[in-house]
């Protein structure tokens, strides 16, 4: 088995508090996952950047204090290292051509497929990049990556997971369900943010990047300042070690759960559910074998809508160990 190096983890949670779109289960997300990193996968909790939106936080998940620290740990890391980035928040499509999927940050500043693929094909050969996009529309976060659980795979049946021992078990939401339930979609349309947008540049256009250069400069997205050939030839440099686990498809949204009298049990469904699975499951896991578990919570759960969990990366990623637990 190959050695393994540093581990390295960007968490960001964004809530959009006194805003419209505000959720509540996002830094609740990101808090959780930084205890399993740190208890279960063997990460320093010195080499793991935490960025909400919370009263006090001294880095605010801006778009470019999000694309800082994702830039700061690719340049950190040397062959063997394992690189993690978890977003909770709110998605969206760009609203250009073929409808790019973009994260949001609290500035409303894109950080899309196009900037992730940047990013990605600037990690070192030999180390691992795993993203887990808990947003809207993720589906394809990691432009031109191989699609290995998505819109095309075939659900699996119930019974084939139960094969294996360490199946997860779904309990029964309808006898502790509370009347008070509450569901949110992680996702702001395209118009509603142009609209925001031009609110503050004052210019009267639908071109959504003439507003993102405008408010961002040269840290608005590199899809709105590169010409189209130069994007439409942006693709892997090498052996691609990008992995994406999207909360749900492209054309579908993902949901913020809870929150109305307790928001400390507030969550993302999708974050929750690869919770649930490894608490599940204490021994190391594929990452091809944890989605689709994620995915039977999900389809088990009454009152997640449609969201299916889905894996991007190549064939040899699909089955190697997540984050490298050996």
């Amino acid at each position: 088995m190959e050695k393994v190096g540093k581990k390295l983890a960007v968490l960001v949670g964004c809530n959009y508090e006194n805003t419209p779109y505000r959720l509540h289960g996002c830094h609740n997300d990101v808090l959780a996952m930084r205890d399993v990193l740190v208890n279960r996968f063997g990460f320093d909790s010195q080499h793991i950047e935490l960025l909400m939106d919370k009263s006090g936080s001294p880095v605010m998940p801006t778009g470019i204090n999000i694309k800082k620290a994702l830039n700061k740990m690719v340049d950190e890391a040397e062959e063997g290292d394992v690189l993690y980035f978890h977003f909770s928040g709110h998605g969206t499509l760009t609203g250009k051509k073929n409808q790019e999927e973009a994260i949001i940050s609290i500035d409303f500043n894109y950080i899309t497929n196009v900037d992730i693929r940047k990013i990605v094909n600037r990690v070192p050969q030999g180390a691992t990049f795993t993203i887990l996009s808990d947003s809207c529309h993720s589906g394809g976060l990691i432009d031109k990556e191989k699609e290995q659980i998505g819109p095309s795979h075939h659900k699996p049946k119930n019974q084939e997971l139960e094969k294996n021992n360490n199946y997860v078990s779904v309990p029964n939401k309808s006898e502790s369900a509370s009347k008070s339930y509450y569901s949110k979609s992680k996702f702001i349309p395209h118009e509603t943010i142009l609209e925001h947008l031009a609110s503050l540049t004052n210019i009267n256009t639908l071109n959504i990047g003439t507003h993102m250069l405008q408010l961002f400069g040269n840290d608005a997205s590199v899809m709105f300042s590169l010409p189209q050939l130069e994007l439409d030839l942006l693709k892997p440099l090498k052996q691609d070690e990008g992995i994406l686990l999207s909360g749900c498809q492209a054309n579908e949204e993902c949901q913020d759960v809870g929150g109305i009298e307790n928001e400390n049990q507030a969550y993302g469904a999708f974050s929750h559910a690869i919770l649930i699975v490894l608490e599940k499951n204490c021994d190391p896991i594929s990452y091809k074998e944890l989605v689709m578990k994620s995915r039977y919570v999900l389809e088990n759960d009454e009152h997640i809508k449609t969201q299916h969990p889905c894996l991007y990366c190549s064939d040899e990623n699909a089955q190697a160990l997540f984050l490298s637990q050996g």
